[in-house]
């Protein structure tokens, strides 16, 4: 099932799911996704100091689970590629551990979409045997790891 505007608002969970739309992206919805969630970051991140942003993300992360899966079973596919809220999450988590400069941040978004994408070992197993809410979060928490290795590799040799 393709999903459309009018599934977008029928559900709640699809409208976060769905990442408040940006799911619905003919091309790269994970991308637009991602974009969003790059945009959004400076909203949700700025009130809070850093234990109150991290239990939003361990919130968001929990909340996920529910969304993605309920979505995923409304549209037949546990992972269908219109569903990015694990994608905006995952960007908070590796934006909230980069160096707050724009070309930091920019090799941050490519280095996440990169892992994403591409799925390196574990994260491809996970995505492949991990099923539901929980396997769609998931996987994306690990390709945010491997862009904050990469990343944190990036700081040292520059610093």
């Amino acid at each position: 099932m393709k999903p459309t505007p009018r599934f977008l608002v029928s559900d709640p969970s699809h409208f976060i799911a769905l990442g408040f739309g940006s799911g619905l992206a003919p091309r790269a919805p994970g991308t637009f996704g991602t974009l969003l969630g790059w945009a959004l970051f400076p909203l949700v991140r700025a009130p809070l100091a850093d234990v109150g942003f991290g239990l939003l993300l361990a919130a968001c992360f929990l909340a996920g689970i529910v969304v993605c899966e309920r979505t995923g079973r409304a549209l037949g596919v546990a992972d269908h590629g219109a569903i990015v809220w694990d994608e905006i999450v995952a960007i908070w988590l590796v934006l909230w551990l980069t160096p707050p400069t724009l070309a930091w941040q920019v090799l941050a978004v490519a280095l996440f979409r990169f892992f994403d994408i591409v799925k390196p070992p574990p994260v491809r197993w996970v995505d492949e045997r991990t099923r539901g809410g929980f396997g769609v979060m998931l996987d994306d928490l690990l390709a945010a790891g491997y862009a904050l290795f990469v990343l944190a590799a990036c700081v040292r040799l520059v610093a």
